[in-house]
């Protein structure tokens, strides 16, 4: 948690408040800042962080404006990149940076025709107040990208508020993004992204009945659902933490591929908890992946497989810190 997410005691502050409708909004003025925000990475809580220090400042609301959906979903469907975080999770990421609202708005066809005064007049609604709107230096808004910093620097000074643009954030020379984040992802180079991110890279899913072949094995896995547009690891097999429902964290082996040993073509999302005894069917379970242990690899046959599962949850353990089973 960032300092940021305290209060002047240094105690947690609580998570912000979500909405779905500005509409809805409590008037009040704000200091607003506005973005899809894909994965929440330390690019993005750098522009958070610079919202909230203007607002302690004015002693005014802080509130970020997101999006249901990645704008090319709408502008040119099948063309959005896999995305780091459900809608959902990233509403909660977004309300546990210390801001006071976080306001989720459905970005539709009738959005990505407006012109940037249109949109901002849209996104911001009447209800916000803004004394002050905070983007990164790259943000871009209205039909066809059209508004830039300079543009809403311009509509700021006929609304009343003043904009403010943050530099994007490097890290170790690399400039933070959700692209370069999620191609870490994809390749599997798990403690890469969690760098960039400033946190673990984590999937959500519901736990739905597999065909159960971990428990023959001794091994029972959950098999996760997942939303299709969420990116997923490289195949093979990770170390982290399963994040169960009544709020623990549980180490974990997490196995991403189809199962070859056993002719499986269906790529899979399977944790394995480890020392947990518990049905999770019907549960929404968040996985996160620290370390990648190896390759997805096919055995000869169950035995050889359970050797090496065995051989994971040794490295697994390691990875994490944990004392060797008993």
């Amino acid at each position: 948690m960032s300092d940021s997410a305290r209060d002047a005691a240094g105690e947690p502050r609580p998570a912000g408040a979500i909405a779905t409708d500005v509409a809805a909004v409590t008037m009040a003025d704000s200091v607003v800042t506005i973005g899809f925000f894909d994965g929440v990475h330390r690019g993005h809580r750098a522009i958070i962080d610079r919202a909230l220090a203007l607002a302690r400042a004015q002693g005014v609301r802080s509130a970020v404006v997101t999006f249901d959906r990645h704008p090319m979903e709408v502008v040119k469907p099948g063309s959005q990149p896999p995305l780091l975080q459900s809608t959902r999770r990233r509403a909660e990421t977004l309300a546990a940076t210390g801001v006071d609202l976080v306001v989720m708005i459905p970005f539709d066809d009738e959005l990505r025709h407006l012109d940037p005064e249109g949109f901002v007049e849209r996104v911001l609604g009447d209800r916000l107040r803004p004394r002050a709107v905070v983007v990164g230096e790259n943000f871009r808004f209205g039909h066809r990208a059209a508004g830039d910093v300079t543009t809403l620097t311009e509509i700021g000074a006929r609304r009343g508020f003043a904009a403010e643009s943050v530099p994007l954030t490097t890290w170790e020379g690399l400039v933070v993004s959700s692209t370069e984040i999620r191609q870490r992802v994809e390749r599997g180079a798990v403690a890469e992204a969690a760098d960039l991110l400033g946190r673990p890279f984590a999937l959500d899913g519901l736990v739905v009945r597999g065909d159960r072949r971990g428990h023959e094995l001794g091994f029972p896995t959950a098999n996760l659902s997942l939303d299709p547009r969420l990116v997923v690891p490289a195949r093979g097999v990770y170390a982290g933490h399963a994040h169960v429902p009544d709020g623990r964290s549980v180490p974990a082996v997490t196995n991403v591929g189809v199962n070859p040993t056993f002719g499986g073509q269906q790529l899979r999302v399977e944790p394995h908890l480890l020392d947990f005894d518990e049905d999770l069917y019907g549960c929404e379970l968040t996985v996160d992946v620290r370390a990648r242990l190896r390759d997805e690899q096919s055995y000869e046959g169950p035995e050889a497989l359970v050797a090496q599962m065995h051989r994971d949850i040794a490295a697994a353990r390691r990875h994490l810190g944990l004392p060797e089973a008993g």
